[in-house]
């Protein structure tokens, strides 16, 4: 794709063709400048199968940010759009809307609260909070759906694995198996989740990271078919990186040749003074081959190098490598401990893709229309329970119990402070049955979630960097219940409605239902 085709796909055309088709109907029923309110969130965590998130991270918004300030409707876009017709052949915008569309249709009129990126976020919690006229909230929604999911998607996935490796060195390599260049966005939200680094050179330095890298089999076998064998391609590797020295033992056979030859190489380096970072495992049982590896070069005099592990890596796999060293690695005289602690763990496909759950599912609803300046709170009725959005204009407030522990988010109207209050009364978003109150013995702290990021089109907001996100994530993350960050069947953290916000909800329902009848 040239580049100019790029930057069409990419800018405010990167939309679905019924925003543009809502918008028009708005403009011609003279609802274009309607002050509404839009919600963004998900309805329930990633679910991989044999296990399942408990929580997730929130990311994405700085690029979403990014994509905000650049987008408008180019003299191009509006002529394509103008060539656009329907079924008879009659054209679909007509050239009043159009010309409104190339002076209007930036999103300057909109203002946006968020739960900043890094946070630990819960279902049916709104993320996001797009305000403004209806034709740019409209707009937005599609990109803002793109940008959102996918990262917070991936920056949970690296989290459960940084959590399950026990906060090792993580490393994001999944490039290759990415979906398009959203492999750029799946290595940010990587790094937001947990990864220490990726091997995404371009990413690493737009973020300001060093890549992170090893070398590839193919290596081995070119040095093999030229007659210099493996340990002439591990000679070469480390004359060229001999402070970098990390190698690739699996090619031929991992403890019969691979491990053999690099402590060969690792000898030469250090006699020349230098100290190897380590070897690479990327195949096999590699609990066991983690083991018998590190035997092999403790007994060499090199108990400090680092084990490497890739190959189709998640955080199950992550935890089963563990416990199986933890029970086999005293029988073969090796110290579970100081093995676990030298391992890092390389992801790649199974992080960068969600494997198991690759989708999201947030979702952008209408919680409310402004008339006279007064929030009227809207509803979207549906015959399941768990559908049906919390209407609005709204605040989240996490609430943390005695020990200084997440243990609810909050949903109250806007004028509400449950700060204020003796007692917390909260209410399952759908179940009438589930109640809950708290006192304030109970409680250490409440805190308010959304920040106000954009104020009438312009940014207000301090954008913090790659770490201060990460910074964010491990506080939430600690603050976590250990049930809610147990890999299998974690425990349910409770998100729920103040009453007010509750009876609101039900009367809103009650009352579209007697409209049906």
């Amino acid at each position: 794709m040239k580049h100019t085709e790029q930057r069409i796909a990419e800018g405010i055309l990167f939309t679905d063709y019924y925003q543009l088709t809502m918008a028009q109907v708005y403009f011609r029923m003279g609802l274009h400048s309607k002050q509404v309110q839009f919600d963004h969130f998900f309805r329930s965590y990633p679910d991989y199968g044999a296990h399942k998130a408990g929580y997730c991270i929130n990311a994405g918004l700085e690029w979403l940010l990014d994509w905000m300030r650049a987008a408008h409707f180019t003299p191009d876009d509006i002529e394509y759009l103008r060539a656009q017709t329907g079924r008879t052949g009659e054209r679909t915008f007509a050239d009043d809307f159009l010309a409104w569309l190339s002076t209007n249709g930036t999103f300057s009129g909109l203002t946006m609260y968020a739960i900043p990126e890094g946070r630990v976020v819960h279902p049916d919690v709104p993320l996001t909070v797009v305000q403004g006229p209806i034709v740019q909230a409209q707009l937005l929604e599609t990109a803002l759906l793109n940008h959102l999911n996918y990262q917070t998607l991936i920056a949970t996935r690296a989290a459960r694995m940084h959590h399950s490796g026990h906060g090792r060195l993580l490393l994001e390599f999944g490039m290759r198996r990415g979906h398009g260049k959203g492999a750029n966005e799946g290595a940010r939200a990587a790094l937001v989740g947990g990864a220490d680094f990726t091997s995404n050179v371009g990413i690493s330095r737009v973020l300001g990271y060093p890549p992170k890298g090893t070398h590839a089999h193919s290596m081995v076998q070119v040095f093999m078919a030229q007659g210099l064998g493996e340990l002439g391609a591990f000679r070469a590797y480390a004359d060229i990186y001999p402070d970098d020295c990390l190698l690739l033992v699996d090619t031929i056979n991992t403890l019969e040749s691979g491990i053999p030859n690099a402590i060969t190489v690792f000898e030469e380096l250090r006699r020349k003074g230098h100290e190897p970072v380590g070897i690479r495992l990327d195949s096999g049982d590699l609990a066991y081959l983690s083991i018998q590896a590190a035997k092999m070069l403790n007994a060499a005099g090199f108990p400090d190098t680092s084990i490497v592990l890739s190959s189709n890596l998640d955080e199950l796999v992550i935890w089963q490598i563990i416990t199986q060293i933890r029970d086999e690695a005293p029988r073969w005289g090796v110290d579970a401990s100081q093995l676990i602690n030298r391992l890092v763990y390389g992801v790649g496909t199974r992080l960068i893709t969600s494997w198991g759950e690759p989708a999201l599912g947030g979702v952008y609803k209408l919680v409310a229309v402004c008339d006279d300046d007064e929030w009227t709170p809207a509803i979207k009725v549906s015959d399941s329970a768990a559908k049906i959005p919390n209407p609005g204009h709204k605040h989240v407030w996490r609430v943390y119990d005695r020990r200084g522990h997440a243990t609810a988010d909050l949903l109250s109207l806007n004028d509400e402070d449950p700060c204020r209050q003796d007692q917390v009364c909260m209410r399952h978003p759908s179940d009438y049955t589930r109640t809950r109150t708290l006192d304030c013995t109970e409680i250490s702290e409440i805190e308010p979630l959304l920040v106000e990021i954009v104020r009438d089109g312009q940014v207000v907001y301090d954008l913090p960097t790659i770490e201060e996100i990460r910074a964010l994530r491990q506080r939430d993350v600690e603050r976590l219940d250990p049930g809610v960050k147990r890999l299998i069947n974690p425990h349910i953290y409770h998100v729920s409605l103040t009453e007010e916000l509750w009876d609101l909800k039900q009367s809103l329902i009650a009352s579209i239902a007697d409209q049906s009848e």
